[in-house]
């Protein structure tokens, strides 16, 4: 194992990165229950560090966490990629990463800011996480990588690399970062509002039950959950605002057909 793959898995994978291959649909950053350490927030359209850099300082000041390591996509973003010590559900996750855009970008159009993992708060589709990195983007032949927080600005027009990062820089990078340990990730959603006593918290602590074709009863979990989500005052309201999307959408999916 290299020095680089070593410090990816200390702080961002799952699994690892052979199990995965085994699997073409499996990614290294999320375990066979759904579970991952690694949040992803990607800032597009255009790619500011200057707003990004909001949540990057604010993360430490604010709620007290690990410097999240910084990221060019390889294609159109800025990225911060915050590490657990501890795997959470993917759900959980998201919960942590709504919150935090909500808190520290609330008035930067939800359509600029990507969020990984992208697991469908109704547990209606797998998770989704992103690309590892560094990486070829194979289309462009440029490559996304791990960039140091003083040359983050020098990257807002063009959040690539025109040739592969040297491995040894990538590790020495990753190297100075620590991950989040439950204690600290708990506090940090206590004080975004996503508090050990709220509803959305208790539910997504375990991964959310998948429904199983033919069975009702199973069917009727993720409606529940996403009911109690949407109606969850201590939610943020950017998380509220997506269970009722997804409610809206399962149920439009599960409409009988017209007579007509």
């Amino acid at each position: 194992m290299t020095r680089l793959q070593s410090e990816l898995h200390r702080l961002y994978l799952a699994r690892s990165q052979a199990d995965s291959q085994d699997d073409a649909q499996a990614s290294p950053l999320i375990d066979p229950s759904g579970r991952v350490r690694a949040m992803v927030m990607t800032l597009t359209r255009p790619p500011s560090w200057e707003l990004l850099s909001k949540v990057w300082r604010g993360a430490q000041a604010d709620l007290a966490l690990p410097a999240p390591a910084i990221a060019v996509s390889g294609v159109d973003g800025l990225q911060l990629w915050f590490s657990l010590a501890e795997p959470v559900a993917a759900a959980r996750a998201r919960a942590f990463l709504d919150a935090l855009r909500a808190r520290f970008l609330p008035d930067v159009d939800a359509r600029r800011v990507e969020l990984m993992p992208a697991a469908d708060v109704s547990a209606l589709q797998p998770p989704q996480h992103a690309a590892l990195v560094p990486a070829l983007h194979e289309p462009t032949g440029n490559w996304s990588a791990f960039v140091a927080a003083d040359l983050a600005p020098v990257f807002a027009d063009t959040p690539w690399l025109d040739i592969a990062p040297s491995e040894e820089g990538q590790a020495t990078l990753l190297r100075g970062l620590s991950t989040m340990t439950p204690a600290v990730f708990e506090a940090a959603l206590k004080q975004l509002g996503v508090g050990a006593d709220s509803p959305l918290s208790q539910l997504t602590r375990q991964p959310a039950p998948q429904p199983h074709a033919g069975s009702n009863a199973a069917d009727e979990d993720p409606k529940r959950f996403l009911l109690r989500v949407m109606n969850d005052d201590s939610a943020p309201l950017a998380l509220r605002i997506e269970a009722a999307k997804a409610l809206l959408q399962h149920s439009n999916g599960h409409r009988p057909p017209s007579s007509n």
